[in-house]
């Protein structure tokens, strides 16, 4: 029988647990356990389910997921208190929901099916969120193990849904042994299931282990420059520092790293501050700037982020992110934009989208249009930007090499990055300005979410941050060169493009689409059990 205190202290275990994985110094293998204090509190309304009702557990686990969530994105108040609390209020809402709605089920089914609703309705949930207007994915459990990459090779099979699928199987076997112990006082009677619970644990990570060190890349060879101009986001960026100083910065750092062998040179996300008409881009003075320090680098491509803006013709659709300007009747779309720029005059443009809720775009912008003037003013945006259907890649008019401009909060996305990949994309360069949330986990997280996305489609990853940190990472997700926070600087390193596709870009999330429609049919089957029980008792 657990008393009120002992249900309040597993529940803040479970949210410790969780915590760990998103901190450095700490193994993401924290979260194989991190369910079990919880499961446990939830066992034991279970078990008295006579007695209390499935409302006292939806208190226990909210606060469980509270914590995790608060502790974990707290840093997201660098950049709006009103973002970081609005951010952790829904995570911990839709959390509790689906563990919630899982011992609901249990209470229908019984503990077997109850369990194995746990695994659909949560691997469920995390891929409809990944897919959903309001999204932040950030904690999605297959994220935890980031760091631990010699461990998930097996990810280009699966994706991180593959990561959250096991670490639920594990964390409701390990609650499951306990709790017999506990019940039978005899650990000879567990040697089976912890033979089974060693085995799906060890099973994959050798298999992951063999994937790294056979996994070996075809040369061909690609020489990067990755741009860190340190430029402050809160006092230089969007005001203190003109536009012309801030690229007269960058081009200095790629002048410093420059070289006639160079490919690429890579900036950061709105590293171009001015608002470039997109009809008018050729004429543009930034362009002209970076196409005259060209000159110097023939090879050279110029990758990097900027805003610009798109006016519609008359009588032209109109997106539903479409502003009309005050004085006139002509409507244009504002875009969070990445360019690249060569010695050519053909001048190539994708639109950030994979826009952030609240700050780059109002969800459901057809239906609550009139609340976008409430949207937070962010990164020089504001209200909703406009997007593009497609995964636009960058190509190379002197080779074969396809780059994915992958901007900032798109990268934490796997099958949305895979839109880039089947479109011929054979690097992945992530363009990004982390000095919103200052020098806090969150950048840290950020940059381990790209490390996923390197073994999911086994692309190189060049990563450019304003403020850090800007990376180098392999096909294997490892951190070949880092600079890091508050550091102004470049990075060059001879990266290996690939052609490759991997099962998980070829299928995508496969397993959120099974687990999704396999909790639909779960919760009808539940539904018809308890309309079937009232109709008995009637």
């Amino acid at each position: 029988m657990l008393s009120k205190k002992q249900r309040f202290l597993l529940s803040i275990s479970s949210s410790i647990l969780f915590c760990l994985p998103w901190y450095e110094g700490f193994s993401g293998l924290f979260i194989f356990v991190a369910f079990v204090p919880l499961l446990i509190v939830e066992d034991f309304y279970y078990r008295n389910k006579q007695a209390y009702t499935s409302a006292g557990l939806y208190g226990y686990a909210a606060l469980t997921f509270l914590l995790w969530n608060a502790s974990t994105s707290w840093w997201i108040f660098n950049a709006s208190l009103f973002g970081a609390i609005m951010a952790t209020l829904v995570n911990t809402f839709l959390f509790t929901t689906v563990f919630w709605l899982f011992h609901i089920s249990k209470r229908v089914v019984g503990e077997k099916l109850g369990n194995l609703c746990l695994v659909l309705y949560w691997v469920g949930f995390e891929y409809f969120y990944l897919n959903a207007e309001i999204s932040w994915t950030w904690l999605n459990l297959g994220n935890g193990l980031a760091n631990s990459v010699k461990f998930i090779q097996w990810y280009e099979y699966t994706g991180v849904l593959g990561g959250t699928l096991w670490i639920l199987v594990i964390n409701i076997l390990i609650t499951s042994s306990i709790l017999q112990y506990i019940s039978l006082k005899n650990a000879k009677n567990l040697w089976n299931k912890w033979i089974l619970i060693a085995g799906i644990i060890i099973v994959p990570i050798v298999f992951s282990l063999v994937l790294y060190y056979r996994y070996s890349e075809k040369q061909h060879p690609c020489k990067i420059v990755v741009l860190q101009p340190n430029i402050d986001p809160y006092t230089d960026k969007f005001g203190g520092m003109n536009p012309e100083q801030q690229l007269d910065i960058m081009l200095h750092i790629a002048d410093s790293a420059g070289n006639k062998e160079v490919d690429y040179f890579v900036g950061p996300e709105t590293a171009i501050q001015e608002h470039i008409w997109e009809s008018e881009i050729d004429n543009n003075w930034t362009i002209f700037k970076i196409r005259s320090f060209l000159q110097k680098y023939p090879k050279a491509k110029f990758v990097t982020g900027g805003e610009t803006v798109r006016e519609y013709l008359p009588g032209e659709k109109l997106s539903a992110t479409a502003r009309k300007f005050s004085n006139a009747n002509v409507y244009y779309d504002s875009y969070n934009t990445a360019l690249q720029i060569d010695s050519t005059r053909n001048i190539q443009i994708y639109h950030k989208s994979q826009l952030v809720v609240g700050v780059e775009k109002m969800p459901y912008i057809k239906y609550l249009r009139f609340l976008e003037k409430y949207a937070l003013k962010l990164g020089g945006t504001f209200g909703s930007l406009g997007i593009q259907e497609d995964r636009e890649i960058f190509r190379s008019a002197s080779d074969s090499i396809r780059i994915a401009p992958v901007i900032c909060y798109e990268s934490i996305y796997g099958e949305y990055l895979n839109g880039y990949i089947k479109n011929g994309a054979n690097f992945i360069f992530v363009i990004t300005n982390d000095g919103w949330w200052g020098n806090t986990p969150g950048q840290k997280q950020h940059l381990s979410y790209s490390r996923l996305r390197a073994i999911e489609t086994r692309r190189s990853v060049a990563r450019s941050a304003n403020t850090g940190t800007s990376a180098f990472i392999n096909q294997r997700g490892d951190l070949i060169q880092t600079l890091g926070w508050w550091k102004r600087g470049a990075l060059t390193e001879t990266l290996n493009s690939n052609n490759y596709l991997t099962f998980y870009v070829k299928h995508g999330d496969y397993l959120g689409r099974f687990a999704q429609f396999a909790s639909l049919l779960a919760i009808i089957y539940i539904l018809f059990l308890k309309i079937r029980k009232k109709i008995v008792k009637q």
